[in-house]
Formats: C-alpha cells, structure tokens, sequence
C-alpha cells in the first residue's frame, strides 16, 4: 500500500505589526521551494494566512504591505478611542476580493474570539475579509467585528498561536511562526492606553503557552525593538523572520522529511469551528 504524504501545517501568530516578519518567514520558505498543506493565522497572522493561502508569494505581499502606514489601518481621528476596522478589510477586498476562505488556494482558518458566547471561532469558511478583520480587532485598539450572529474581537485574547487548528484539519506536524516572543514585557505607566495593552500582553502570555505546546517546531524572530503598534523598521521586521526561518532550517527540512506519525486526539469542546 502506498504510504499517506504526511501533512504539515503552518500557523501564524499574532503581535500587531511586528507581523511583518511573517514575510520574511514567507520568503524563506519560498527559497527552499516548501509547500504547506494547511495555513491558520491569528490577527496579523491571519492577514499574512490570507495571502500566503491565496498564493501570494513573498513579493506580491511585499508589493501589498510596503507603502501601508498606520492611518490606512487605524482610520479614527479621536484619539483614545476604538477605530473601526474596514482598513484591513479594504487591503484583502482591493487585492483578493470579496472571496470566501473556501476559494483560497491553500486551507486556510482565521482564529477570532465571539464576545457573546465567549468563545473561540476558528473560521474554515465564510467571507474571508469579515473573518480577518474580526481575528485582527484588538479590543480597546479596534471595534468588534459583526458578522452573522456573532461578535468577533482578536482572536489571541485565547489563541495567540494557532498551532492546534491544523492539527484538528488533519495535519501531521505544525510548525509556527511567533512574531511576539517579547510580550510578556510590563509597563511604570498608568495612562489608559498603556495599561490596556499590558492587560492584552497579560492574557496573550497564557495563550501563547497553549501554542508552543501544539507546535512541533517555533520559529521566533527578535522582535522586542519594535513597535507593535508602529509601522516604523518594517523591513527591518520582515528580514528578522528571514533569519530566524534559515536558522531554524535545518529543523524544518527535518520535519518536511519524517514519516507520517499516530495523530494525538486533541479536544476542540471550546471552540467553535466553522469549516
């Protein structure tokens, strides 16, 4: 009998715009030519999913990102107050259109979290800028997302590295890419913003947790230098996830060269999964 391609999957965490270094992860696995069977991303890991699951490569999503600055994501002009979130829908519609997740090229599942039900929704289907921009909807930062009958904010308030979800579409070995290995950093200050952040960074340390356990490999750029907020070093960002990714290649072609192994039950009780 022929032996079943193991499946690998590839999840991207969250961390605001350090997420630019995804792209650097990206155009790493570009040069040693891997493909990934299965692609789940939280916040900004969702929107560098979304791409790389539509077959954008490493330059076409340079070409998308490079000129964006923070007002065309953060569109209010009060400050301290939430913005809306249509600039990060407005970057997937302009440039894949208003497509279902189910047409991306690659499987692909956005992680967001349902402020009614309190729960985790892992996004197989559906519109994919409404499931994106609910993942990306930082509470305090953006306002919720209202999409079928759900409230939707950012989906590392409990799973800031989806490493679990490719493992419940099947896949054999993740390997994950954390953007935000600095968050467990506090703050002196007690105005508003400041605390709410660090609060956001409290929870996330927990959640983060859960992702290394699922993941069989993390790569983690060094990202404490920069903003998470702040599109300042973006190319920058994008050539520390390039360096951690070949340093960490040896490991990865590793991966990409075992066996099929017995899949681990893993319980899915908590979260809502639409596929």
């Amino acid at each position: 009998m022929r032996k079943r391609k193991i499946k690998i999957g590839l999840a991207f965490g969250g961390g605001g715009t350090r997420g630019f270094c995804h792209l650097g992860a990206v155009k790493a696995f570009e040069e040693f030519g891997l493909k990934f069977d299965f692609v789940s991303g939280t916040s900004a890991g969702s929107l560098a999913g979304a791409f790389y699951s539509a077959g954008y490569s490493y330059q076409q999503m340079y070409e998308v990102v490079k000129d964006i600055k923070e007002k065309d994501i953060r569109k209010n002009i009060i400050p301290f107050t939430p913005s809306k979130i249509d600039g990060v829908g407005d970057i997937l519609i302009n440039n894949l259109g208003d497509i279902d997740i189910k047409d991306l090229k690659i499987p692909f599942a956005a992680v967001a979290v349902d402020i009614k039900s309190t729960k985790e929704v892992c996004f197989a289907k559906g519109n994919l800028a409404k499931a994106v921009m609910g993942s990306c909807a930082v509470p305090g930062v953006f306002q919720p997302v209202v999409y079928n009958d759900m409230i939707l904010c950012d989906g590392g308030l409990q799973n800031t590295i989806p490493a679990d979800i490719p493992r419940y579409f099947g896949c054999d070995y993740v390997i994950s890419v954390d953007v935000n290995k600095s968050r467990t950093y506090g703050t002196d200050s007690t105005k508003f913003m400041d605390v709410l952040f660090c609060s956001i960074r409290i929870l996330m340390k927990s959640n983060a947790l859960r992702g290394y356990v699922n993941s069989d490999l993390i790569i983690a750029p060094e990202t404490k230098r920069f903003k998470s907020t702040k599109t300042d070093g973006m190319d920058e960002m994008i050539e520390e996830g390039y360096k951690a990714t070949i340093d960490a290649m040896p490991q990865i072609m590793e991966i990409f060269n075992r066996r099929r192994r017995n899949r681990k039950k893993y319980s899915f009780d908590d979260i809502k999964i639409i596929e």
